[in-house]
């Protein structure tokens, strides 16, 4: 029971941590890996998935919030928009290889949407980031030999 509650509970954080809900999930993963109960890798695989969920999550929302763009409580400005559709134009959708990184990922998964990445490539780059990240945090912490 304590091994579903550990692969729950990081699949939960990495999921949260990759929607726009501020969230960390590196230093739970780093704990579980540390504390050496459950299966590196399958640690990895597990917050992989959920991370990766999250983003999918986002590229979802990106697909359909333009809608309410006219709406009062619309969190973006018509600048703001035009200011990250002509940056996700500039840098292409190979930027989607950043989306681990913390502060801009999490908005660059949701101008995907936005821009109609298709989800295929959106899912291939955003995975070869987010685990990349997790396998280097496991490989830093000695977990994966």
């Amino acid at each position: 029971m304590q091994d579903l509650a550990a692969y729950g509970g990081l699949f939960f954080a990495a999921l949260l941590a990759a929607t726009l809900v501020p969230a960390q999930s590196e230093s739970l993963l780093t704990g579980l890996l540390l504390a050496g109960g459950q299966h590196p890798g399958l640690l990895v695989a597990v917050a992989s998935l959920g991370n990766v969920l999250g983003s999918i999550i986002n590229w979802l929302i990106g697909r359909g919030v333009e809608r309410f763009r006219e709406r009062k409580w619309f969190p973006a400005t018509p600048s703001q928009l035009a200011r990250a559709r002509g940056q996700y134009q500039r840098f292409g959708y190979w930027s989607l290889l950043l989306a681990w990184v913390p502060i801009i990922g999490d908005p660059l998964t949701l101008v995907a949407g936005i821009m109609r990445e298709p989800l295929w490539r959106f899912v291939v780059l955003v995975s070869i980031g987010k685990v990349g990240r997790y396998v280097a945090l496991a490989l830093g912490v000695g977990a994966l030999s």
